[in-house]
């Protein structure tokens, strides 16, 4: 049941909102998933076994989890924009600091400061787009702001790569803190205040606000989902080029050519399965992209030496499926925080995330032994894993579906409107 009828078209202050948002998430994400092709490089130069670079991985997440956690009690009581340009500023600083890391311990250090700031960009960001953007809409704008994700596999990664492989790879976290800062500068210049949400008057502390998030029945839900959400990609992506080389036989010059066809597909699907979201419903696509990810998680982590253009068909084919659930997922889960809690419940979602990703990329390097040679063994133990949480969020979305779908003939019968520009 709707309240009203979901408008066709964005005004062009919309338009700049979501565009400015997909640009800071392209920065964001990219930053993460730049360490995934760097990997073959970093155990080399670096010296460091597939442990240590979990650790790398999940310092990241480890450091973003608990800041979203501290900083979750706060989210609902300052303008977005501030908190947005104020830990976009720290990712920029860390993201350098990587930049110049003269070895291991000091990248550690680095992805650790990283994580502190860019691990709450992407909750800001999510919960601005709730703020602003009616439910009924949201898919179309997930769509595109997850289209960042392939966008950096598609411009960042391949550029990436090949400053790696010319300068060293330092030159892709360069490369990085120079696009954050033009990015960030458009923000300052030209996002209005986001202040709805203040308007929304509470009684609580901010320690009391975060207690009432975390404790309360029906958000635990979106939380647990949370968890086994985050599995797939920190188990499987950290090791992706690893085993891309060494198991399937794609040579380092080879990399950027597959991550740039599967980005520019998945640049293509992620809007039209942010339309389909909003079309045939959330949980459907959810469903369906879900039971696509399972059957192609195990064929690909089962590879052997394959040839070049069986491996881009597979990615673009296992990519189109983590998209349609990342985006139908995304809209979904944002329609179970009300209007006053919305940037906690994100920031403490978005640690959820973190923490339980940095735990499967530790367990995941752990798991994942390099034998002489290079190759990764045990790499289809990951694909098993991967399967059987996808299947288990297929329930536990089923029932944040059931929920949201109440709340919202709820709002509906009681006219409560949407809170927003």
């Amino acid at each position: 049941m709707q309240t009203a009828e979901p408008k066709t078209a964005f005004t062009s202050y919309e338009k700049a909102i979501i565009g400015m948002l997909a640009f800071i998430q392209f920065t964001v994400i990219l930053d993460f998933m730049v360490l995934s092709p760097l990997g073959a490089q970093l155990l080399t130069e670096l010296n460091i076994s597939t442990a240590q670079f979990g650790w790398v991985v999940s310092a990241y997440a480890f450091s973003a989890g608990t800041s979203g956690l501290l900083t979750a009690g706060f989210a609902d009581r300052y303008d977005r924009k501030k908190l947005l340009l104020f830990f976009y500023s720290g990712f920029v600083l860390g993201t350098l600091l990587c930049g110049i890391a003269p070895d291991y311990h000091f990248l550690l250090i680095a992805r650790i400061v990283t994580g502190i700031f860019g691990g709450v960009i992407g909750s800001i960001g999510f919960a601005i787009v709730t703020d602003l953007f009616a439910f009924q809409v949201r898919g179309r704008v997930m769509g595109v702001i997850q289209s960042a994700f392939a966008g950096s596999q598609v411009l960042g990664i391949p550029v990436g790569l090949y400053l790696a492989n010319n300068f060293g790879w330092h030159a892709p976290f360069l490369l990085i803190v120079g696009v954050s800062v033009v990015v960030g500068i458009a923000i300052a210049l030209y996002m209005r205040p986001v202040t709805a949400h203040l308007n929304l008057k509470s009684d609580r502390n901010p320690f009391q606000h975060l207690w009432h998030t975390v404790t309360r029945t029906s958000y635990l839900r979106g939380f647990a989902s949370t968890v086994l959400l985050a599995t797939g990609g920190f188990m499987m992506m950290p090791f992706g080029s690893a085993f891309a080389i060494y198991n399937l036989g794609i040579s380092q010059e080879q990399l950027p050519l597959i991550y740039m066809v599967t980005g520019v597909s998945a640049i293509i699907i992620g809007p039209l399965a942010g339309k389909l979201s909003d079309k045939i419903g959330k949980f459907p696509l959810f469903f369906y992209a879900s039971i696509w990810g399972i059957i192609v998680t195990i064929v690909y982590c089962h590879l052997g030496i394959t040839p070049l253009w069986e491996i881009m068909i597979i990615n673009v084919l296992l990519f189109a499926g983590i998209s349609a659930r990342m985006v139908s997922s995304s809209a979904l889960v944002s329609g179970v925080p009300d209007p006053q809690d919305r940037g906690a419940y994100m920031g403490i979602n978005s640690s959820v995330q973190q923490i339980s990703g940095g735990i499967a990329s530790m367990i995941a390097g752990l798991i994942v032994v390099q034998a002489k040679g290079g190759k990764l063994e045990h790499y289809d133990t990951l694909g098993y894993i991967v399967a059987a949480t996808t299947a288990i969020t297929i329930v536990m979305m089923y029932s944040i579906n059931q929920y949201v779908t109440r709340k919202q003939a709820t709002e509906a019968a009681q006219k409560v409107p949407p809170v927003g520009v």
